[in-house]
């Protein structure tokens, strides 16, 4: 199959795509430009994206790319599984510290967090070493702390609870099931739901969503990736948000465009404020 999935029907009030990678293109090629995501976005509801870079040139884009459009702000990171990769954590670091601190457009640090299912033993070490450094930085300058956690809930809270989470922090494509939401919750999460809510197999993680306080409810995309049904597999992208929301709603029993009013709040909320 070819070609973007068919827009689906605009949204009755507009939401936040809370986490993106507009600079990242698929392996089957599939990409839209920057002006197109974001007219395709918006034309369906999704007025406004938080672009993630996970990588020095993904951070450096990121910040360059809310500079040069309204609708975006950016976070800044090393990602879990880039962090072990890197030979000078120390640099890296430093320079991500200065593009988190570049301009107010910058509303976040991540994602960071821990990832047991691409990195092995040997590199765990270094992920928790950058997670810490990266709780401190969202810390210091008052940014919002967005967290990658794969396979490794216990761990991720470790180190929260060690460390002290930020004032606010996201739990990016919330991956864990009822019991692991409440302690999230408990410690001042915002939960942001992706297209795995929408698939089959995900019955513990739509128990989560039911569950979750409105006010603490988000939703992402985490394009080009997670496509939420029919389109499975296929890239992911903005415009496709829809979908998920509408699916959230009949999970949790809401009205649509209720619900769409929180998270578009939800998220200002979580982010430091409207833009």
């Amino acid at each position: 199959m070819t070609g973007m999935p068919a827009p689906p029907e605009p949204l009755p009030h507009p939401v936040v795509d809370n986490h993106c990678h507009l600079d990242v293109v698929r392996g089957d090629g599939e990409a839209l430009s920057v002006d197109d995501a974001l007219a395709r976005a918006a034309a369906v509801g999704v007025t406004r994206i938080v672009q993630i870079g996970c990588d020095l040139p993904g951070a450096r884009w990121a910040v360059d790319a809310a500079q040069r459009y309204e609708a975006l702000v950016a976070g800044v990171a090393l990602h879990p599984n880039e962090a072990p990769r890197l030979p000078d954590l120390d640099a890296a670091m430093a320079e991500i510290e200065r593009l988190a601190g570049a301009l107010d457009a910058v509303r976040a640090v991540g994602e960071t967090g821990l990832d047991h299912f691409r990195t092995g033993e040997e590199g765990r070490a270094v992920q928790v070493d950058s997670f810490r450094r990266h709780i401190d930085l969202a810390k210091r300058l008052d940014k919002t702390l967005v967290i990658h956690d794969r396979d490794a809930h216990e761990e991720v809270l470790a180190v929260l609870d060690e460390e002290g989470p930020p004032d606010r922090w996201v739990m990016h494509c919330f991956s864990g099931d009822a019991a692991f939401a409440r302690r999230c919750l408990d410690r001042g999460a915002h939960l942001s739901f992706a297209g795995t809510v929408t698939f089959k197999n995900a019955a513990p993680l739509r128990e989560a969503l039911a569950l979750t306080p409105r006010d603490r409810v988000l939703v992402e995309t985490d394009a080009p990736y997670l496509t939420p049904m029919p389109h499975r597999g296929r890239t992911n992208a903005s415009y496709l948000v829809p979908l998920t929301m509408r699916a959230m709603a009949e999970v949790r029993g809401d009205d649509l465009g209720e619900l769409c009013a929180a998270v578009d709040a939800n998220t200002e909320v979580a982010f430091g404020g409207s833009w």
